[in-house]
């Protein structure tokens, strides 16, 4: 039976699962919400928060705080999901649109990406970065490149970026390159920045 330092360590990295899958969820790089490690970490918090009274004063701390992270979060995901349900698409026509075209024509492609003309390109669909990944542990510079194109695409685009952190994005990249290489038995994920809708969006294929 697993101890209460044991069940607390498995509710916090249920949280920060769920955090990075969620953003793989609204992102497009998940087909469902993980409601897997959901139920995990409701259960989890409805079981010790009935059993509070058995518990030390640091571990009663400790879970007070992993609660209100989780509930904090619980909110946010709520609120997307309704909007996703109601197919809200934040939209920015036109100025965002060229303002990053333009940027890209007077800035060269960072090191790390790989220019491919738009014929190339699955869809027909403009690129505004792409890199390509074998392993993220090894490559963090590439992850870092990433990161930054796709913060300052959705800031020119007028999107929020305060929730998108380097750690949460560097262990997003490095599931979901596993995820990839493991289901095509491929050596290389790329990743790719585009503006669908005034929307920035980052899609990762195997190659």
């Amino acid at each position: 039976m697993a101890t209460v330092e044991e069940d607390l360590n498995q509710l916090e990295k249920d949280i920060r699962q769920l955090k990075i899958e969620y953003d793989m969820y609204f992102g497009g790089g998940r087909k469902r919400p993980p409601q897997e490690t959901l139920w995990r970490a409701e259960q989890m918090i409805k079981r010790y928060s009935e059993r509070g009274a058995s518990l030390n004063f640091s571990q009663r701390f400790r879970f007070n705080n992993l609660s209100q992270s989780f509930a904090k979060n619980s909110e946010v995901w709520r609120k997307k999901l309704k909007q996703k349900e109601e197919g809200f698409v934040q939209r920015h026509f036109g100025a965002a649109a060229k303002a990053i075209e333009a940027q890209r024509e007077k800035e060269p492609p960072p090191a790390a990406a790989s220019h491919v003309p738009e014929s190339r390109r699955p869809g027909g669909q403009p690129s505004l970065y792409e890199v390509a990944c074998s392993d993220p542990d090894r490559e963090p510079e590439k992850v870092q490149q990433l990161y930054k194109a796709l913060v300052e695409a959705k800031k020119k685009a007028g999107e929020k970026t305060d929730a998108l952190t380097l750690d949460n994005f560097q262990d997003f990249v490095r599931i979901k390159t596993q995820q990839l290489k493991k289901q095509a038995g491929s050596g290389q994920v790329e990743y790719s920045i585009t503006l669908e809708d005034g929307q920035v969006k980052l899609k990762a294929r195997t190659k």
